[in-house]
């Protein structure tokens, strides 16, 4: 609903198993599936082939668009400046609140790009948009709402989805690392978080992002390390 100001709407469906096609097809007949899952970076790439737009704006299934935005967004679309890439602020509610301290804002993503001149790579997870460097960067100003954790269930299963993610990776990839890296990277991440990031000015919604978070990083390299002894 919250882009319904779009000349073009495309969702592109990953399996699910619930209502999501039902609802997004009362909005646009632009609806896909793609079953087989090559990563969230390959995902984006097929949605990417079925748009003709000129620019896109790339959005999940948990993000909204505010009203002030989407005239922002407008507005860079009719200079139609192909040179441009835009990273948007990106504000997250999470634990009962929106965060904007820990770390997590203004969280600027690059979204808003020139269909012809950039493309999402290929990334499994952690996927970002790529142009070349005759292209330059600019920064929207108004906020785009990230609802990501609907409760803590929601979160420990995104979590440890995300952390096997990064393992196979990473494992792949021939990175190695001891247990005690997760001991220590949860540590530091907890401490970089809630104070150096101050965290602490969320109240008790900052805790829960640097505790969590600190939880996930000894997910990911225990992750790591499980996969080296050949115990996962």
């Amino acid at each position: 609903r919250s882009l319904s100001w779009a000349d073009e709407l495309i969702v592109l469906d990953s399996g699910s198993t619930d209502s999501t096609i039902e609802i997004c097809r009362k909005y646009t007949k632009n609806v896909y599936v793609e079953n087989v899952w090559h990563g969230f970076g390959a995902q984006r790439q097929i949605a990417e082939s079925y748009a003709s737009g000129d620019w896109i704006f790339a959005i999940d299934a948990d993000e909204e668009v505010t009203e002030k935005l989407s005239k922002e967004i407008q507005g860079v679309v009719e200079t139609d400046a192909q040179d441009k890439v835009y990273a948007v602020p990106r504000l997250t509610w999470a634990f009962g609140s929106f965060v904007r301290h820990s770390g997590w804002y203004p969280d600027y993503v690059v979204r808003l790009y020139p269909r012809k001149r950039a493309q999402y790579n290929d990334a499994v997870v952690h996927e970002r948009v790529i142009f070349g460097s005759d292209m330059n960067l600019h920064y929207l100003k108004n906020d785009l709402l990230h609802y990501s954790y609907t409760n803590l269930e929601s979160w420990v299963a995104k979590s440890a989805k995300y952390s096997a993610l990064w393992a196979e990776a990473k494992h792949a990839e021939g990175v190695r690392c001891s247990f005690a890296d997760s001991i220590t990277h949860s540590i530091m991440f907890f401490l970089r978080v809630y104070v150096v990031k101050r965290g602490f000015l969320d109240g008790a919604a900052g805790f829960m992002v640097a505790a969590t978070g600190a939880f996930s990083r000894f997910l990911k390299y225990s992750d790591l390390w499980l996969r080296q002894k050949n115990r996962v």
